[in-house]
């Protein structure tokens, strides 16, 4: 069941790297800020993902957060996207976060279940809730 909104972010994608081609497989890069458990924050991350037969895509990612007096939130992740109009993708999955900071250690023992969009211009929005 979700629960409450954990965070919201928004961002750019600055870079793509293809991997490989048979299946089409590439990287991404991107750098965003907002707020995690209402705590300003500045954050990057880095995904692979591959094009699937049937033209879905599977990613997995990694990255971290920081919050203005430099305590770090680190995340790892899975989820699975399609392909929108004008090169846009948009994906659904879930984070797991690990920190030592003691306002957002709730996070260590909270999955994350994302909402994960990149508009035609490489405009990022994240949208995380509790997974109970």
């Amino acid at each position: 069941m979700l629960g409450e909104l954990l965070g919201e972010n928004s961002g750019k994608r600055i870079v793509r790297r293809v991997l490989g081609t048979n299946p089409l497989k590439a990287e991404v890069s991107f750098e965003e800020t907002g707020k995690m458990l209402g705590i300003t924050t500045n954050g990057f991350g880095t995904y692979t993902s591959v094009v699937r037969t049937d033209g879905s895509i599977y990613g997995e990612g990694q990255g971290g957060l920081f919050t203005s007096d430099g305590e770090l939130v680190s995340w790892k992740g899975s989820g699975l996207g399609k392909f929108g109009p004008g090169g846009a993708v948009s994906y659904r999955g879930i984070l797991y976060f690990q920190t030592a900071s003691q306002k957002l250690a709730r996070l260590n023992a909270t999955p994350g279940v994302f909402e994960y969009e990149v508009d035609a211009k490489g405009k990022t929005r994240t949208k995380i809730w509790e997974w109970k």
